[in-house]
C-alpha cells in the first residue's frame, strides 16, 4: 500500500499481535540495477534480519515487467535477507498500469509465467517467491490462467485480491472467485479484499475456502482486527490506539520533514475513523493542525486524559 503502510506503520501494527507475515510497499524495477540503499529505504526491516521490530517477518515486494532486470533486482534484494520476495500484478493505479506494470499485465499469462521463472531462477532456494494478483484487469476471464502461469512459473503462495483492475477498491469484493484457483492451484492460495471486521474474515474464509487472508486497508482502520480474527470477541480499544499514535508520531518525526509530519498522522487517523467514534473526534480537531508543536500537545493532552497521568513526551 504505497504511501500509507510503509516500514513505520508495519512497525506500529505489528506491535499489536496476529499478524503472521508483512510485505513490503512495491519496489518499482525499471530497467535499472536498484543500489542496495533503495531496497534498504523501502524495507529497513533488512537491517534488522527481515523483520519488524516486533519480530515479524517482512517480504520485499518488486514489480516490474522485464525478466530480467526484475530477476536481477530479486537477486540483490534475496542477498540482503528478507523474509521472502513478492511480485506485485495487482496494483491498479493508471500511472503504474500505463507503464506496463502491476495489474496490466494481467492480459499476458505467459509473461506472468516468464516473469516468474526468471526470479525463481535468480534467487537461492531457500527464498521464498510469492505473487499478488488481481482477478484480472478489465475482467475476470483470464484470472485461472494467470494464477496457473505464475505456479508453474514456481510461486510458492498465490495472494488474490478480489477484483479486478476495473474494479478499483469498490465494493464488493468477489470471495466466491477465488475459489476455483485455489480448487486447480496445488499452492497456498490467500484471499485479499475488503476485510474489513471478523465476520468479513469468516464470510470471506467461506466464501472463497482459503483458510489465510492478507489484510490491507482493515488493518490500518482497525489495528486489533488480526487478533479479532484470530482470537473472536477481542478488541483493541481505544485508549490502547493512543499509545500506538504516539510512538507512530515518534517515528514519523524523526525521519520526515516537519511540514510532513501532521499529514501522516492525520492520513492513518482518516483511516481510524472508520472503526473508532474518538478518531472522527480527534481527526475534526486535527484537520487543520500542521504545527508539529500542537499535534504534539493534542497527543500529550490526549494521553492523559487516558491514562490520568501526563505521558513523558513533548
Amino acid at each position: 500500500m504505497e504511501g500509507l503502510l510503509d516500514y513505520t506503520l508495519r512497525d506500529i501494527l505489528t506491535r499489536v499481535g496476529g499478524i503472521d507475515r508483512c510485505v513490503s510497499e512495491f519496489i518499482r524495477v525499471t530497467g535499472t540495477l536498484l543500489p542496495e540503499r533503495a531496497f534498504m529505504r523501502v524495507m529497513p526491516e533488512l537491517g534488522n534480519g527481515g523483520r519488524t521490530p516486533a519480530g515479524v517477518p517482512v517480504r520485499g515486494q518488486l514489480m516490474g515487467s522485464d525478466a530480467s532486470c526484475l530477476a536481477e533486482n530479486a537477486a540483490r534484494l534475496a542477498a540482503l535477507g528478507p523474509a521472502g520476495i513478492d511480485l506485485n500484478f495487482g496494483c491498479p493505479a493508471k500511472v503504474v498500469n500505463r507503464h506496463g506494470g502491476g495489474a496490466a499485465l494481467l492480459v499476458d499469462p505467459p509473461l506472468l509465467n516468464r516473469l516468474m521463472s526468471a526470479v525463481r531462477r535468480a534467487v537461492p532456494a531457500e527464498v521464498t517467491v510469492s505473487a499478488k494478483m488481481r482477478l484480472g484487469f478489465n475482467d475476470a476471464s483470464l484470472a485461472l490462467d494467470c494464477a496457473l502461469a505464475l505456479q508453474s512459473g514456481g510461486a510458492e503462495e498465490l495472494v488474490v485480491h478480489a477484483r479486478t483492475r476495473a474494479d478499483g477498491y469498490r465494493p464488493p469484493a468477489y470471495w466466491d472467485r477465488i475459489q476455483a484457483i485455489r480448487e486447480a492451484l496445488t499452492i497456498p492460495v490467500i484471499a485479499n479484499g475488503e476485510i474489513w471486521n471478523a465476520d468479513d474474515a469468516r464470510r470471506c474464509r467461506e466464501a472463497s475456502g482459503c483458510d489465510t487472508l492478507m489484510l490491507g486497508r482493515g488493518m490500518v482502520s482497525n489495528p486489533g482486527l488480526a487478533l479479532s480474527i484470530v482470537s473472536p470477541g477481542h478488541t483493541v480499544p481505544w485508549d490502547e490506539i493512543l499509545p500506538l499514535m504516539r510512538a507512530f508520531w515518534e517515528l514519523v518525526c524523526g525521519r520526515l520533514d516537519a511540514r510532513q509530519c501532521g499529514g501522516r498522522l492525520k492520513q492513518w487517523l482518516n483511516y481510524l475513523r472508520r472503526h473508532y467514534p474518538e478518531a472522527q473526534a480527534a481527526y475534526a480537531e486535527l484537520r487543520t493542525v500542521n504545527d508539529p508543536r500542537e499535534i504534539a500537545r493534542w497527543l500529550r493532552d490526549a494521553l492523559a486524559a487516558s491514562t490520568h497521568q501526563v505521558p513523558e513526551f513533548a
